[in-house]
């Protein structure tokens, strides 16, 4: 844990380190007044991920996953979330590994990745931090049928989705996971800039173009 002036570590204690570490953390933190507040928190360390989202502007398509996630099972859902593909990092580098769990999950080659911004997504209470990418791909990409690496429970089902149809989800709450609703949203907003500025500049329209603006207009 780094210092700070602001921060007193008074200890900690595991308790658990099976997939992860989930360590109990006593500290000192100053508060705005001045004073110091103790404070007991814990903390989950698993790694830091990357997730990205794929997009075929010809076919105004994104890939996403469909896959049984035990937490969400437990509070209270069915469990089987639709998400972007993503994955731990486990020392890699961000977007070698992501570029390896497209192919493992999705069954797509995918070369050329668009790192957009790295972001807590839980840091109440969770240290991960997650990379974001985007990337484009078409059929001729596939190279197997993807769904995961069984020896590691996966189970995945891989679906191809048009990019309004998949905005739709996410709004009306069929696909409920942060981290996707993040990266289809930024697609969305590119997807009009860029419309927005063909339509400023008729010149620089492009069929790709014309393909994202029709698929982000329901």
């Amino acid at each position: 844990m780094r210092t700070a002036p602001y921060l007193r570590h008074l200890g900690a204690r595991l308790l658990a380190r099976e997939w992860g570490r989930l360590t109990m953390h006593e500290i000192a933190l100053r508060r705005r007044d001045g004073t110091w507040q103790t404070q007991r928190r814990e903390v989950y360390d698993h790694g830091d991920g990357a997730t990205c989202l794929p997009y075929d502007p010809a076919a105004g398509t994104v890939l996403l996953v469909r896959q049984f996630r035990l937490p969400a099972h437990v509070g209270g859902e069915d469990g089987f979330l639709i998400e972007a593909p993503a994955g731990l990092l486990e020392g890699a580098d961000a977007e070698a590994r992501m570029r390896q769990e497209l192919e493992e999950e999705t069954g797509f080659r995918i070369g050329g990745l668009q790192r957009l911004f790295t972001l807590f997504m839980t840091p109440g209470s969770v240290t991960e931090q997650v990379t974001f990418f985007t990337a484009t791909y078409s059929a001729g990409d596939r190279v197997s049928d993807g769904g995961g690496a069984a020896h590691e429970g996966e189970d995945i089902e891989v679906l191809e989705l048009p990019l309004e149809e998949a905005l739709a989800m996410a709004r009306d709450g069929r696909i409920r996971d942060a981290k996707t609703v993040i990266l289809l949203q930024h697609l969305e907003r590119s997807a009009l800039s860029r419309a927005n500025r063909s339509q400023a500049n008729p010149s620089q329209a492009n069929p790709s173009q014309a393909n994202i603006l029709t698929s982000t207009r329901a």
